[in-house]
């Protein structure tokens, strides 16, 4: 399927949010899928990756998830100083703000008459836990989560007992979440901490821990790995089909 892509500035409560939007080219209306990006924001491989998704007939809306504290068009470079920059970002930048960019995310996708109202939403590390921070939002109906970073240690800044890990069971969205076994940022103790944690809450969710690295999904660096990614790319299009119906 073929795709277009398109930029649009989206107004949030904490600013405006540069976003990047593929979908197919071709009349229709088609579900959302939300993809939230590493730290370093729209890279190579976050472009690629969005492209794949929206030419299997989705719209994808790709967010600087770091508006706020970058320049429109800010792409974080995969390099000590970028990494160093996209944690700081990460650090800095509250859940509720990144709450607040899903609701606008929301809106805009309804709004478009190419979308249907089915909306979804996936990511890759960081992204990967606002994937899963999206899913507490109820016009959220499904959430592919691949190696999800500091839901297990709740480190990014929030309002006391507003982490995602303790708003678990405020979740109705299905979920799926994908871990690397030989991730070291989501140790064998983090990752049973979130399966308890969702299994204790009755989640619908479904688990795949892989023998990969973390950034396994990045098309660029050491880690690649091809073929899981493949089978990743294939799991979120059949998983989406079915939530988002």
């Amino acid at each position: 399927m073929v795709i277009t892509q398109e930029t649009h500035d989206i107004p949030t409560k904490s600013g405006t949010m540069r976003t990047y939007l593929y979908r197919p080219d071709t009349e229709g209306q088609y579900a959302t899928i939300i993809f939230y990006s590493e730290i370093f924001q729209q890279t190579a491989p976050i472009a690629r990756a969005a492209a794949i998704l929206a030419g299997h007939g989705f719209v994808v809306l790709v967010p600087e998830v770091f508006h706020e504290l970058n320049p429109p068009g800010t792409v974080l470079a995969y390099d000590d100083v970028g990494k160093d920059k996209g944690n700081s970002d990460k650090f800095t930048k509250p859940l509720e703000h990144h709450d607040s960019d899903t609701e606008a995310l929301v809106d805009f996708a309804r709004s478009l008459s190419f979308c249907t109202s089915q909306l979804g939403s996936m990511g890759v590390c960081i992204g990967g836990h606002l994937a899963y921070r999206a899913a507490l939002n109820p016009d959220i109906l499904g959430a592919f989560c691949l190696y999800p970073t500091d839901i297990h240690s709740n480190t990014l800044p929030c309002q006391p007992g507003n982490d995602s890990l303790s708003r678990t069971a405020d979740i109705t969205a299905e979920l799926m979440l994908v871990f690397g076994k030989q991730d070291p940022h989501v140790s064998s103790e983090g990752r049973k901490l979130i399966y308890a944690k969702l299994e204790a809450s009755a989640r619908n969710f479904s688990w795949l821990e892989v023998n990969a690295q973390h950034a396994f999904m990045r098309d660029e660096g050491e880690r690649y790995d091809p073929a899981i990614a493949l089978q990743m790319y294939l799991k979120a299009v059949a998983f989406f089909q079915q939530a988002l119906k």
